[in-house]
């Protein structure tokens, strides 16, 4: 009886390295854009069976979401974490995070959309976890008057979408993305 009790806990920790080995390997191979990425494919990069893959994900659509929300989480933990940085340079980088997350999930985002029902939450408030996320830096980096305040983080946020839309390669984009995080900076002097 105490072997049964004992290797639950391995079987939980197997399970979860499992899991974590699955969405490795579904991110990397959805990161090519070209992919044309199968379960099958998955299981393969990721060195399990079609059964442990579909144990862990009923369906694409579940790996998808659960590919989806890990990334918002990441999102979302990293503005808890400032690093010691100024407010505005804190807010600047967070965004800067922001903008790098959305290029890599136009595949996920769009295969989700394209199956998914409205109410799903799986897309769903996530944009709305993402802003509340975002909020504390842009009011500390507003009250130390480091970031205009006349623009909300949604009218942010709609500005670094419009950017990570455009098609090009970071040479191309990054002036643009500079250029919108130099326009929030308030002038030097003004208060």
């Amino acid at each position: 009886m105490a072997s049964d009790q004992t290797s639950f806990p391995v079987r939980r920790a197997a399970a979860a390295r499992n899991r974590d080995r699955i969405l490795t390997a579904a991110r990397a191979a959805f990161a090519d854009p070209a992919a044309d990425i199968s379960m099958a494919e998955i299981a393969r990069r990721a060195g399990v069976g079609m059964a442990t893959l579909y144990r862990n994900f009923p369906g694409r659509q579940e790996l998808l979401e659960a590919l989806y929300v890990d990334e918002v989480d990441a999102l979302c933990a990293a503005a808890g974490a400032p690093d010691g940085q100024a407010p505005g340079a804190a807010f600047a980088a967070w965004l800067r995070r922001v903008f790098a997350f959305i290029p890599g999930k136009r595949l996920i985002v769009a295969e989700l959309l394209e199956h998914s029902d409205d109410d799903r939450p799986a897309i769903q408030g996530q944009r709305a976890r993402a802003l509340a996320a975002g909020r504390p830096l842009l009011a500390a980096a507003q009250q130390a008057h480091e970031i205009r305040d006349d623009l909300t983080l949604e009218q942010i946020f709609d500005m670094i979408v419009a950017i990570a839309k455009i098609h090009g390669d970071s040479d191309y984009l990054e002036p643009m993305i500079q250029t919108m995080l130099d326009g929030l900076r308030l002038p030097t002097g003004s208060t």
